[in-house]
């Protein structure tokens, strides 16, 4: 089960590996990440790996807002909004 961020666990030797021309680490199943994406920062001698967040909704629709804006301009079709009719569902 993957690790939350503010959890603490004591440090664990991992295995250091050539992956053609980059070094990969091998990552023991209790530091395990979601997903296949990580961020790598340096912090001094430090490296810090951090999973890649799917983004949330609010990032979804900015992301939209920037490709497509709307304006003013912008024709959008006319949608018949008949009443709703009650039913016997009984």
């Amino acid at each position: 089960m993957p690790q939350h961020r503010h959890s603490t666990t004591l440090p664990k030797e991992a295995k250091l590996f050539r992956n053609n021309r980059s070094q990969a680490v091998r990552i023991p199943v209790e530091f395990e990440l979601p997903g296949d994406k990580v961020l790598i920062s340096r912090e001094g001698d430090r490296l810090v790996i951090e999973a890649v967040r799917k983004p949330g909704l609010t990032a979804l629709l900015s992301q939209w807002a920037k490709e497509a804006p709307l304006g003013p301009e912008d024709d959008f079709p006319e949608i018949g909004d008949a009443p709703i009719h009650p039913e016997d569902i009984f």
